[in-house]
């Protein structure tokens, strides 16, 4: 289980930049010790533990690319078209014999090269004469068309880094290694539960002033996403001694521990105290809209985020602290969110200093160019701000305006976990 010292997380400082506060989390946090052996098949979004040598050469033996005439380039037509008598011919998955000079041997797509050939004519460019013999063209290149063992991963070279998080491209690299094990870290355990009497859980009795609790779903579900484990804790009350007791006990069986809610400075905002009394909180805000108050701490070497009680604002503020916590938990390379450039079609005013998250639909122009369109109400309460857009607009600390027109940076929702 990692663990981290009590002032691990001690920044400092007022407001901190999104960026400063995503290189912080990096550098501060230990990734958890522990591996395990999954198979190839569950390999796809897991942590790589270690390095993946590759066990032998991609491709593993020189073969055609193409399906065609294979030759000596010493026998290469080089001033008008020659004719050549067919010696063999040479299947993908089947053994070749060696190639008399002066020969051309029949070849497909992926079928070893035979001893003595280095070359091959596609079989769209070749003709057959009368005698059955290929007539070849001349001013092919010597070695055209031709895979060399090693062209694409020679062996013994790192083929993946510890740390990436595998992707179905990284486990058919690895299938094509022959593996069928790899060695991952082992998921991380992530503790949720929301705050707050005004809370009712989907499925229990809902009174009338109280809200069903989204957020707390919302967070699971991309906690998910990110491959952790996740125990769903539920909704815990505002009061402190309880809160206390319940994170205390959380931190002994968990990696992280994540909420949402309760991290105001209001009087029933009671998870500040209760950090406080059984680890240590470093209340974090962030020059970030919607997402300012977020708190972050360290519970018997466990750490800690709280995150708001808008649906919005803890989505946001999700992607840019719980992320890359999770992320350098698990040790894996730094995965920087790059916005796409796209043409505002709003306007907006913001403050400087601060970044700012703008919700905004994505449509193409009959000039073939992107343009952002801003959801028409605004609020950090809206779900349905999340749920009928495609993605946000990044506004960075200097924009202090948008115009229709302007260049901005566009985050899809898919891409952000």
């Amino acid at each position: 289980m990692a663990q981290l010292s009590d002032d691990c997380f001690a920044f400092g400082g007022p407001l901190m930049a999104v960026d400063e506060a995503v290189r912080l989390i990096a550098e501060r946090v230990t990734r958890v010790a522990d591996v395990e052996t999954v198979s190839l098949a569950d390999g796809d979004g897991r942590i790589l533990a270690g390095d993946l040598v590759a066990p032998l050469p991609l491709p593993p033996f020189t073969n055609s690319a193409v399906d065609g005439y294979a030759i000596a380039s010493c026998d290469l037509p080089h001033e008008t078209a020659r004719s050549f008598p067919l010696a063999g011919r040479v299947q993908a998955g089947a053994a070749a014999n060696a190639a008399e000079r002066g020969h051309a041997v029949r070849i497909f797509t992926g079928a070893p090269m035979p001893e003595g050939t280095d070359t091959v004519f596609m079989q769209e460019d070749v003709s057959i004469d009368d005698a059955g013999r290929v007539v070849l063209p001349a001013g092919l290149r010597p070695g055209a068309n031709v895979r060399p063992a090693g062209e694409d991963i020679p062996q013994g070279t790192v083929a993946l880094q510890a740390g990436q998080r595998l992707r179905p491209q990284d486990v058919a690299l690895a299938a094509a290694f022959g593996l069928t094990e790899l060695e991952v870290v082992r998921r991380l355990r992530v503790a949720v539960f929301s705050t707050g009497d005004e809370l009712a859980s989907p499925g229990t009795p809902r009174r009338a002033p109280q809200l069903f609790d989204s957020n707390r779903f919302m967070l699971m579900a991309m906690l998910k996403r990110l491959g952790c484990d996740v125990s769903d804790l539920g909704i815990l009350r505002d009061e402190r001694v309880s809160l206390a007791s319940g994170l205390k006990q959380v931190a002994s069986r968990h990696d992280l521990i994540l909420t949402t809610g309760g991290v105001s400075t209001g009087e029933e905002d009671h998870v500040k105290s209760a950090v406080e009394s059984v680890g240590k909180l470093v209340l974090w805000r962030m020059a970030i809209k919607p997402g300012r108050p977020v708190a972050m701490g360290i519970i018997g070497g466990v750490p800690l985020i709280g995150l708001p009680g808008n649906p919005v604002a803890s989505f946001v503020t999700f992607v840019h602290v719980v992320r890359p916590t999770v992320l350098a938990l698990l040790g894996a390379k730094p995965a920087p969110l790059i916005p796409m450039p796209v043409r505002a079609a709003f306007s907006y005013k913001k403050k400087a200093g601060r970044r700012e998250y703008v919700r905004v639909f994505l449509h193409k122009r009959e000039d073939g160019t992107l343009e952002a369109q801003k959801f028409p109400r605004e609020g950090a309460g809206l779900l349905s701000s999340l749920v009928e857009t495609d993605g946000l607009a990044e506004l960075e600390e200097a924009v202090t305006r948008v115009e229709p027109g302007d260049s901005i940076g566009f985050l899809f929702y898919a891409s952000l976990l």
